[in-house]
């Protein structure tokens, strides 16, 4: 990991740079007034400090989480990577705190159920509603919810990178550069349209 370009915000100044050209490029402003926010939880690699990780007692997962804001392209706006110990209220307020320090048109942020009204009522003090979208009950197995689908996409695209199937990172400033850096690499592809073959196709 480059760590000046981590440190200093190269990272996610490039980042920004072409999420801005993707997003004027399909017809949508800069910056955009709805979020979605999700969480993932993920294994931690073996070298990985063991004061940095926990166990995600839902999902059963020991390692880490990755928390994601995205728009409505599934373009990342901020990423937080804590403890999966660290339950999904922390994550909601410190990814709306990057939100509206990252931009000042966010003016609404779509959650599922496992964040509650904590992360609401700080939307409130940062100027960002917060809608909790309910699952309905009637569904079976995975249903995608109008919006809020998309932030599961960018979620499988992230597990397209090697780096990111797992955390990999001793600082968890490292594993959110790494998302920015992904998510850069699929914006230069978007803007420049190649056409990369695949193995189902050989």
């Amino acid at each position: 990991m480059p760590i000046g370009k981590r440190d200093d915000g190269t990272d996610q100044t490039i980042h920004d740079l072409l999420r801005w050209q993707v997003r004027e490029k399909r017809g949508q402003l800069a910056d955009p007034s709805l979020v979605v926010l999700d969480t993932q939880s993920l294994h931690a690699a073996a070298g990985v400090p063991a004061g940095t990780t926990g166990r995600d007692a839902n999902k059963k997962v020991p390692g880490r989480k990755r928390g994601l804001a995205v728009d409505v392209l599934g373009l990342v706006i901020a990423v937080v990577v804590l403890a999966a110990s660290v339950h999904d209220n922390a994550f909601g307020t410190a990814l709306l705190d990057k939100v509206a320090a990252n931009t000042g048109t966010v003016t609404k942020a779509l959650v599922d159920q496992g964040f509650k009204k904590t992360v609401v009522d700080h939307g409130q003090q940062v100027g960002i509603e917060v809608e909790v979208v309910a699952r309905n009950p009637a569904d079976v197995g995975f249903v995608p919810q109008s919006k809020r689908w998309i932030v599961e996409q960018t979620n499988g695209i992230l597990m397209l990178h090697r780096r990111l199937v797992r955390d990999y990172e001793h600082r968890t400033a490292s594993a959110e550069s790494r998302v920015y850096w992904a998510i850069s690499d699929r914006m230069s592809r978007m803007l420049t349209g190649p056409s990369t073959p695949v193995w189902r196709g050989a």
